[in-house]
């Protein structure tokens, strides 16, 4: 099973989501709706960041994943 990376900058209210390595970052793309895609080289996302994250401070912050066929 493929790792995922997922951290929560509470001082930059930012959620950042890898599912590759981020080493292999070599492009970021701006979706206009508060999302940045990180590519790899060969152009596939191989992670996101969302930008003005707040959990509510109640909650645990929960993520769930999907497998696709690509």
């Amino acid at each position: 099973m493929a790792e995922v990376k997922v951290y929560h900058d509470q001082t930059g209210n930012t959620l950042t989501v890898w599912f590759g390595d981020p080493h292999d970052e070599y492009v970021c793309e701006e979706t206009g709706e508060e999302v940045v895609l990180m590519k790899d080289k060969a152009g596939r996302v191989i992670g996101f960041e969302k930008l003005n994250f707040s959990p509510l401070p109640s909650q645990p912050i929960r993520v769930a994943f999907e497998a696709g066929v690509a």
